[in-house]
């Protein structure tokens, strides 16, 4: 057994992705609208601003996925949802200073491509009447090709996006019908060329292990094809199998599913391949040509983890509109009501639809710290750590210490900090969650760590 295959069997356990600390399943109802007002008053002149926007709606319901979505085939409610969406980008443009500036906006599903053009034009003039946007405020919007057509192009070109976002998952056509996401490669080509055509500068592309009835063969012909349409970024997940929290997952065969080994093959094969093919691999599971800005927060220390995984976004705050969304401030955190109908009741209010969060503190700050480092670059500073915070971090410094000299197939400790040896690399998110105090301490289940 190698020792990457003992690390492997050793790490079983499901952890946190850790785009968080602490993670949603410790945010409580004692975070409200009344706590949120008060955390972006303190928002002001000279500090930034993310958006994200969520669009829960899908019109067909893919079973591997675990976001918050619904599936409809009418436009109707997608068209009624707006509307609120509209209030409360009203009420929270009225709340933000002008002096707040927006440098990155990123529109998430659900399926954001299933709006009618004029309603993309809609949409982002709402947005640009409430906050005040840089002239090179990054515009990425997730796409699905099945919805796409010449007037979507052009309406999303239009209203200035700079990156496409496409969900590929894998071109096995037995795998796609499995999961219910039926998508070609010329499907997947065309919107590609088409985006590029029209001026976007970067293109991502979402993969997907460990899928039912997914093979070796079967992710080295998908990955070889992505490779073959050159996009500047690749993002290599691992699927999460949580029926318990998402029903329709139950739909897929769980005999059909990868044993932790052949994931971990899965995986190391396609990054394997994207090395080769001159991609840098960012963190767990991103990959980016030598250009595009992710590698280039990687290489110099820059790279950052929030709920869209790994940014080269470096904004003061994030704030997410929609229903389920969540945002992230100098303060804490905290996440609108998941139902739609209660969401579009409370923001059709002129209220924010706030429901539970958490309040950062003076500890929170610096396990954040380590585990983001850990996540981004396999390691971190102790003196960094100290510097930059004062509460817990001798406590941390030991932990990381005691936990090097009990591990030292996985971790080093010197006068640098705290650093994962290579083969531990994949592994970066159980070796975070040694230094998470919430884990254990609620009834949230997680996915598998690779």
């Amino acid at each position: 057994m190698t020792s990457q295959q003992q690390l492997l069997a050793r790490f079983s356990e499901p952890v946190p992705r850790y785009t968080s600390y602490p993670t949603a399943p410790h945010f409580h109802d004692g975070v409200d609208p009344t706590t949120a007002r008060q955390w972006i008053a303190a928002l002001g002149a000279g500090q930034t601003l993310s958006l994200y926007v969520h669009v829960p709606y899908c019109d067909r319901l893919c079973w591997f996925c675990a976001c918050h979505t619904k599936h409809t085939l009418k436009y109707e409610p997608v068209a009624a949802y707006l509307e609120s969406l509209k209030c409360e980008i009203e009420t929270m443009g009225q709340m933000v200073s002008p002096e707040v500036v927006v440098t990155g906006l990123h529109w998430g599903g659900g399926s954001p491509t299933m709006l009618k053009p004029e309603d993309m034009h809609r949409l982002m003039g709402w947005l640009r009447a409430a906050f005040t946007f840089a002239e090179d405020a990054e515009i990425s919007v997730e796409m699905d090709p099945n919805d796409l057509d010449e007037a979507r192009y052009d309406a999303l070109a239009e209203i200035g996006v700079t990156r496409a976002s496409l969900g590929v998952q894998d071109f096995d056509p037995k795998v796609q019908k499995t999961i219910n996401r039926l998508q070609t490669f010329e499907q997947t080509a065309e919107v590609i060329a088409a985006m590029r055509k029209r001026g976007v500068r970067s293109v991502n592309c979402d993969l997907l292990y460990g899928l039912p009835y997914q093979t070796l063969d079967t992710m080295a012909k998908t990955v070889a094809d992505i490779i073959s349409l050159k996009p500047d970024r690749i993002a290599l997940f691992g699927y999460a199998h949580v029926p318990w929290m998402k029903k329709h997952q139950a739909l897929i065969p769980e005999d059909a599913l990868p044993d932790a080994e052949e994931r971990f093959r899965q995986m190391s094969l396609a990054a394997e391949m994207l090395a080769e093919a001159g991609y840098e691999s960012i963190g767990i599971d991103h990959f980016a040509l030598a250009g595009d800005t992710l590698a280039k927060a990687a290489r110099t220390g820059r790279l950052r983890r929030n709920f869209q995984g790994y940014t080269d976004e470096s904004a003061d705050a994030l704030i997410g509109l929609g229903a389920s969304s969540i945002s992230q401030l100098p303060e804490g955190f905290w996440q609108n009501m998941p139902a739609t109908g209660e969401y579009r009741r409370m923001v059709e209010s002129g209220d924010l639809a706030v429901v539970r969060g958490v309040a950062l503190q003076p500890e929170d700050r610096a396990r954040a710290f380590v585990i983001e480092r850990i996540m981004c670059a396999y390691g971190f500073s102790a003196c960094e750590l100290k510097a930059r915070f004062d509460a817990g971090t001798d406590e941390i410094i030991a932990e990381a210490q005691a936990y090097a000299r009990e591990n030292p197939e996985v971790c080093d400790y010197d006068r640098f900090g705290f650093r994962l040896k290579n083969e531990a690399f994949p592994f970066a998110r159980s070796v975070a969650a040694v230094f998470d105090t919430y884990l254990g301490r609620g009834k949230g289940r997680h996915s598998a760590a690779v």
